[in-house]
């Protein structure tokens, strides 16, 4: 089978195929339930295998003409006694099914937020989610298209086996051999049900990454008038899933008739032999009812285990894509190997010396190790195909892990200090590395070398949720969650109060967005802040920052949505909340870090000066020329 492929013609990495074995630990999980289970089917299948042995005795009494007295009764409530048993273990399985599901999906959700950042820059988010979604489901089957029902009816098989080998050894002969045919041809396909399954969920995958994609940017694509060609690469990843589905029916088609064949041709084999050995005195009529209904017993668990294979399969492909999520290194996973002391926040404090810098860089190199496919992105912002090279955390499989084709260094040996209490601007042209050395800041990726430091200490020294808590950082494209004013406003404070949350929006000016919802901090800002405008989202983000207050705050570009009247405001809103706070700002209008306590010019990852704006209008060409070009000098 040929690896399917996804978008513009490059082949879609299909992940590890899982094990039995690591399905076990979900299913152990509701082991006091899947216990109950296995006793229904024992009992179950004792009901059944009764049922047999009654019914030929009722044909011997019909025939010597003796009464049956309570036989019939007792038929009859073994049956019902099997039916109640078949729907309250189907239940069970059921509901355990939806357990094994919420589980998975437990793990996978868990795993997939603390991921290091470098992983979701070379995934994508549609394909996250699937795995989430529609692989979580597959697993549901094993325990509701019979793996346990196939446990309980091997008891069953087992049983309607030694009672057939009692009756007539010569036709249980004959129905084994056409079995075990069966039995081998399903095998054979179950390994091909496997793979194609497994294809099939990454080509689901691969439609997921392009609805997200296409619905993230819908204003974009209309736009740009780009829906029909959008619509077709959709279609074309729903075409690919088609056409793994067909693969894995096919596949199905030749098992699932497979166990009816197989009581068809037992069948019509025991009835023409078995009428032979009626005929020749060799078994009773009644002997040939009892085996004929042992067999349908017999088979009957058959196809229970012929399903379980399909399901199991099916299974395995969608686990290996849930574990290739759960087998990454979380964002943290190696840090006690880098630091095993990692300190609080409290006790770093006892530790740092007051007359530190609060954010320091000593001689920082960075770069991304890039994937062999073109990447069309700016140094600033991180390539969606590249993951960062990290000597200072390494992968447990990092020695069977190819060596990256290609390095794109970022930050080279990049060293300045941003004082206590003061405002530290970078400036520079875009592709220079700002947002970077705030990423690294926030220890999103680590330094392939050099040391970031935060009053004195080495950042990887602290534990990375305290050291978040000492930084507001706000993104230069200011993301909103969807949801309500205070869900945003309170990511970072969740105890705020709500007079807390009208004050801060009010110092950023966004008082009338209060206004005019009745709603008032519960308005709906819809999906990624939709039903606020650019600059409302910015200051919303802004005002979540200065909500948290903490000690440092990074500012990416934060008022470059802004008109005059509201960037005014804003600034007086951090100037506000800045004083015996660090700031670190991103800005490309000068005009609005001229008045910083010290700029850092930064040009192709290096800094190439340092000081106040009159003093590198004299000292930094480069800054000379972005104040030129921005008519301030």
């Amino acid at each position: 089978m040929k690896p399917p492929r996804g978008r513009r013609g490059r082949p879609t990495p299909a992940g590890p195929r899982a094990k039995f074995s690591q399905l076990l630990p979900y299913l152990f999980e509701h082991k006091k339930v899947l216990s109950v289970v296995i006793v229904l089917s024992v009992l179950g299948a004792a009901a059944s295998l009764a049922q047999p042995l009654l019914v030929s005795q009722v044909i011997t009494i019909v025939q010597a003409g003796d009464p049956l007295g309570s036989l019939v009764g007792v038929l009859i409530a073994l049956v019902v006694i099997s039916g109640l048993i078949s729907g309250y273990q189907h239940y069970l399985l059921q509901r355990t099914g939806e357990g094994v599901v919420l589980s998975s999906r437990r793990k996978l959700v868990g795993r997939l937020l603390r991921l290091p950042i470098s992983e979701f820059d070379a995934r994508r988010t549609g394909d996250l989610v699937s795995r989430v979604g529609s692989d979580t489901t597959l697993l549901r089957a094993v325990l509701t298209q019979g793996l346990v029902e196939a446990i309980g009816g091997s008891l069953t098989f087992i049983g309607a086996l030694v009672a057939m080998l009692i009756i007539d050894p010569v036709l249980l002969g004959l129905t084994v051999l056409v079995i075990a045919v069966s039995v081998v041809t399903v095998i054979l396909l179950s390994r091909r049900i496997r793979t194609a399954s497994t294809a099939a969920q990454v080509k689901v995958g691969d439609l997921a990454a392009s609805v997200e994609r296409a619905i993230s940017a819908i204003r974009t694509v209309r736009a740009s008038n780009a829906t029909e060609r959008e619509v077709a690469v959709i279609e074309e990843d729903a075409r690919g899933a088609w056409r793994m589905g067909i693969q894995v029916a096919k596949i199905s088609a030749l098992v699932v008739p497979i166990a009816g064949i197989a009581l068809q041709v037992s069948f019509l084999v025991v009835l023409g032999v078995g009428g032979f050995r009626v005929a020749s005195d060799a078994i009773t009529i009644a002997d040939l009812v009892a085996f004929i209904l042992f067999l349908f017993m017999m088979i009957m668990p058959l196809g229970q285990f012929f399903g379980a294979i399909t399901s199991v399969n099916s299974a395995l492909g969608a686990l290996g894509r849930i574990q290739e999520i759960i087998d990454l290194p979380a964002e943290d996973q190696f840090d006690r190997e880098i630091a095993p002391l990692a300190m609080t926040v409290g006790a770093a404090n006892e530790k740092v010396n007051p007359e530190s810098p609060a954010i320091s860089f000593e001689n920082v190199h960075f770069g991304y190790a890039a994937a062999p496919v073109e990447v069309d992105a700016e140094a600033d912002a991180v390539p969606t195909d590249a993951v960062p090279t990290d000597a200072a955390e390494p992968t447990a499989d990092a020695a069977d892990s190819p060596a990256p084709t290609e390095h794109r260094p970022v930050l080279t040996g990049v060293s300045f200090s941003a004082p206590r209490g003061l405002r530290t601007a970078l400036v520079g042209p875009s592709g220079a590395g700002k947002s970077t050395i705030l990423a690294l800041i926030e220890r999103f990726y680590d330094v392939s070398a050099g040391t970031v430091r935060l009053g004195g200490l080495d950042i990887r020294s602290l534990d990375r949720t305290a050291l978040r808590a000492q930084i507001g950082y706000v993104e230069q494209d200011a993301p909103v969650l969807a949801g309500s004013l205070r869900d945003n406003l309170t990511l970072a404070t969740p105890d705020a109060t709500d007079d807390e949350c009208i004050a801060v929006l009010h110092a950023v000016n966004l008082g009338e967005v209060l206004d005019r919802d009745p709603a008032g901090l519960g308005a709906a800002v819809g999906e990624s802040g939709v039903k606020l405008s650019g600059g409302e989202r910015q200051r919303l983000a802004i005002a979540r920052a200065l909500l948290a207050a903490p000690p440092i705050l990074l500012l990416d570009e934060s008022t470059s949505s802004l008109d005059g009247k509201n960037e005014q405001m804003m600034r007086e809103a951090i100037d506000a909340v800045a004083a015996d706070r660090t700031l670190i700002v991103i800005a490309h209008r000068l005009s609005t870090v001229v008045d910083s306590d010290q700029i850092v010019v930064l040009d192709h990852g290096q800094v190439v000066g340092v000081g106040t704006h009159s003093e590198l209008v004299v000292s930094t060409p480069l800054y000379r020329d972005l104040a030129k070009h921005q008519l301030l000098v």
